[in-house]
Protein backbone atom coordinates (compact mmCIF):
# COMPACT_ATOMS: atom_id res chain seq x y z
CA UNK A 1 0.00 0.00 0.00
CA UNK A 2 1.37 3.33 -0.84
CA UNK A 3 1.68 5.94 2.14
CA UNK A 4 -1.04 8.07 0.81
CA UNK A 5 -3.42 5.01 0.97
CA UNK A 6 -1.91 4.39 4.65
CA UNK A 7 -2.37 7.89 5.64
CA UNK A 8 -6.38 7.11 4.13
CA UNK A 9 -6.75 4.49 5.89
CA UNK A 10 -5.61 5.48 8.87
CA UNK A 11 -7.92 8.64 8.75
CA UNK A 12 -10.25 6.36 8.76
CA UNK A 13 -9.58 4.14 11.60
CA UNK A 14 -9.43 7.93 13.56
CA UNK A 15 -12.22 8.64 12.54
CA UNK A 16 -13.45 5.46 14.27
CA UNK A 17 -11.99 5.20 17.50
CA UNK A 18 -13.01 9.05 17.78
CA UNK A 19 -8.97 10.33 18.08
CA UNK A 20 -10.20 14.15 17.13
CA UNK A 21 -6.18 14.82 17.55
CA UNK A 22 -4.75 12.03 15.60
CA UNK A 23 -7.59 13.00 12.86
CA UNK A 24 -7.20 16.31 12.86
CA UNK A 25 -3.50 15.98 12.05
CA UNK A 26 -3.82 13.17 9.11
CA UNK A 27 -6.55 15.48 7.47
CA UNK A 28 -3.88 18.48 7.61
CA UNK A 29 -1.34 15.51 6.25
CA UNK A 30 -3.79 14.46 3.42
CA UNK A 31 -5.30 18.21 2.21
CA UNK A 32 -1.13 19.06 2.26
CA UNK A 33 -1.12 16.33 -0.70
CA UNK A 34 -4.18 16.46 -2.15
CA UNK A 35 -3.21 20.52 -2.30
CA UNK A 36 -0.10 19.54 -4.18
CA UNK A 37 -1.54 16.89 -6.77
CA UNK A 38 -4.00 19.72 -7.77
CA UNK A 39 -1.10 22.31 -8.03
CA UNK A 40 1.31 20.31 -9.99
CA UNK A 41 -1.78 17.86 -11.59
CA UNK A 42 -0.39 14.31 -11.18
CA UNK A 43 -0.52 12.17 -8.27
CA UNK A 44 2.57 11.94 -5.87
CA UNK A 45 4.02 9.08 -5.35
CA UNK A 46 5.87 7.88 -2.03
CA UNK A 47 8.65 9.93 -2.66
CA UNK A 48 7.28 12.97 -2.77
CA UNK A 49 4.62 12.63 0.21
CA UNK A 50 7.80 12.21 2.00
CA UNK A 51 8.86 15.51 0.91
CA UNK A 52 5.52 16.96 1.72
CA UNK A 53 5.87 15.57 5.57
CA UNK A 54 9.04 16.17 5.86
CA UNK A 55 8.69 19.98 5.16
CA UNK A 56 5.47 19.54 7.48
CA UNK A 57 7.74 18.37 10.49
CA UNK A 58 9.78 21.44 9.42
CA UNK A 59 7.23 23.66 9.48
CA UNK A 60 5.90 22.78 13.02
CA UNK A 61 9.56 22.45 14.69
CA UNK A 62 9.64 26.48 13.50
CA UNK A 63 6.35 26.90 15.00
CA UNK A 64 7.18 25.14 18.18
CA UNK A 65 10.55 28.00 18.26
CA UNK A 66 7.94 30.67 17.69
CA UNK A 67 5.47 29.97 20.44
CA UNK A 68 7.88 29.14 23.24
CA UNK A 69 9.67 32.29 22.35
CA UNK A 70 5.77 33.72 22.79
CA UNK A 71 5.37 32.11 25.86
CA UNK A 72 2.45 30.28 24.59
CA UNK A 73 3.27 26.57 25.48
CA UNK A 74 -0.18 25.62 25.37
CA UNK A 75 0.03 26.14 21.51
CA UNK A 76 3.65 24.65 21.24
CA UNK A 77 2.05 21.60 22.86
CA UNK A 78 -0.33 20.96 19.81
CA UNK A 79 2.59 21.65 17.60
CA UNK A 80 4.65 18.70 19.08
CA UNK A 81 1.49 16.80 19.47
CA UNK A 82 1.44 17.09 15.62
CA UNK A 83 4.88 16.19 14.74
CA UNK A 84 4.66 13.09 17.20
CA UNK A 85 1.77 11.61 14.48
CA UNK A 86 3.93 12.68 11.09
CA UNK A 87 6.90 11.74 12.36
CA UNK A 88 5.33 8.31 12.43
CA UNK A 89 5.19 7.74 8.86
CA UNK A 90 8.29 9.01 8.05
CA UNK A 91 11.03 6.27 7.63
CA UNK A 92 14.27 6.85 10.63
CA UNK A 93 16.78 9.71 9.66
CA UNK A 94 20.02 8.07 8.82
CA UNK A 95 22.71 8.23 11.34
CA UNK A 96 26.03 10.02 10.58
CA UNK A 97 28.14 7.18 9.68
CA UNK A 98 25.40 6.50 7.12
CA UNK A 99 25.25 9.63 5.95
CA UNK A 100 29.17 9.84 5.60
CA UNK A 101 29.25 6.05 3.72
CA UNK A 102 26.24 7.64 1.21
CA UNK A 103 27.93 10.72 0.55
CA UNK A 104 31.16 8.77 -0.13
CA UNK A 105 29.58 6.10 -2.28
CA UNK A 106 27.92 8.83 -4.40
CA UNK A 107 30.98 11.21 -4.83
CA UNK A 108 32.31 7.80 -6.48
CA UNK A 109 29.33 7.07 -8.33
CA UNK A 110 28.95 10.55 -9.73
CA UNK A 111 32.98 11.14 -10.16
CA UNK A 112 32.86 14.14 -8.45
CA UNK A 113 35.93 15.92 -8.03
CA UNK A 114 35.51 19.26 -6.94
CA UNK A 115 32.72 21.64 -5.73
CA UNK A 116 31.69 22.39 -9.39
CA UNK A 117 30.14 19.24 -9.10
CA UNK A 118 28.17 19.20 -5.74
CA UNK A 119 25.06 19.69 -7.88
CA UNK A 120 25.49 16.84 -9.45
CA UNK A 121 25.86 15.01 -6.30
CA UNK A 122 23.24 16.29 -4.35
CA UNK A 123 21.24 15.90 -7.21
CA UNK A 124 21.73 11.44 -6.65
CA UNK A 125 21.75 12.48 -2.97
CA UNK A 126 18.07 13.72 -2.53
CA UNK A 127 16.26 10.65 -4.07
CA UNK A 128 18.81 8.50 -1.98
CA UNK A 129 18.03 10.09 1.33
CA UNK A 130 14.38 11.95 0.97
CA UNK A 131 12.90 11.98 3.96
CA UNK A 132 15.87 10.61 5.88
CA UNK A 133 18.23 13.65 6.23
CA UNK A 134 18.23 17.45 6.57
CA UNK A 135 19.21 18.62 2.59
CA UNK A 136 20.35 21.63 4.51
CA UNK A 137 22.93 20.13 6.34
CA UNK A 138 23.66 17.06 3.78
CA UNK A 139 24.52 20.17 1.40
CA UNK A 140 26.90 21.39 3.54
CA UNK A 141 28.53 17.54 4.40
CA UNK A 142 28.68 17.44 0.51
CA UNK A 143 30.23 20.90 0.33
CA UNK A 144 33.38 19.78 2.95
CA UNK A 145 33.64 16.49 1.71
CA UNK A 146 33.82 17.98 -1.94
CA UNK A 147 36.23 21.08 -0.95
CA UNK A 148 38.48 18.81 0.57
CA UNK A 149 39.08 16.79 -2.38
Amino acid sequence: MSLKGQITEDMKSAMKAGDKDRLKTVRLMLAAIKQIEVDTREELDDAAVLTVLTKMVKQRHDSVDQFEKGNREDLAAIERAEIAVLKEYLPDPLSADELAAMIDETIRATGAEGIRDMGKVMGELKSKAAGRADMGALGALVKQRLTAA
